[in-house]
């Protein structure tokens, strides 16, 4: 068994009303630069999304949230943002904003398999 590496990873958050600070935890992004791994999950809980913030446009949100993955993974539907390297694209969607979707402060970890390691913050920190 290989030692395991380091990685980056942030949450991805709707915060309907940016002014209140309240947010929903709704994906992952994951970074691993030893395995040339970039990838997101997102699963938007639209009924706990609607108590928050009952005139929130659910599609439009999922919408944006669906580009996500599509530029982790470099694919050309996400825009020319898609062009960019893997640390760059990483760091261009973690990068602070002041928008319904924002993500948290970037955290570190060590793992052997990033895909695996993906699905369960997924799991832990967005379904649980």
């Amino acid at each position: 068994m290989r030692a395991p590496v380091s990685y980056d990873y942030a949450l991805i958050r709707v915060v309907p009303r940016v002014e209140r600070g309240e947010c929903i935890n709704v994906g992952v992004i994951l970074f691993c630069r030893m395995h040339r791994f970039l990838g997101a999950l997102t699963h938007l809980d639209a009924a706990r999304l609607q108590v928050l913030a009952p005139d929130l446009d659910l599609t439009e949100v999922q919408c944006h949230l669906e580009a996500i993955p599509l530029l982790c993974a470099g694919d050309a539907r996400a825009g020319s943002l898609s062009q960019l390297s893997q640390p760059e694209r990483f760091h261009w969607l973690v990068a602070p904003r002041s928008t319904i979707i924002q993500t948290s402060a970037v955290h570190s970890g060590l793992c052997n398999d990033p895909e695996a390691t993906l699905h369960h913050l997924l799991k832990t920190m967005v379904l649980l």
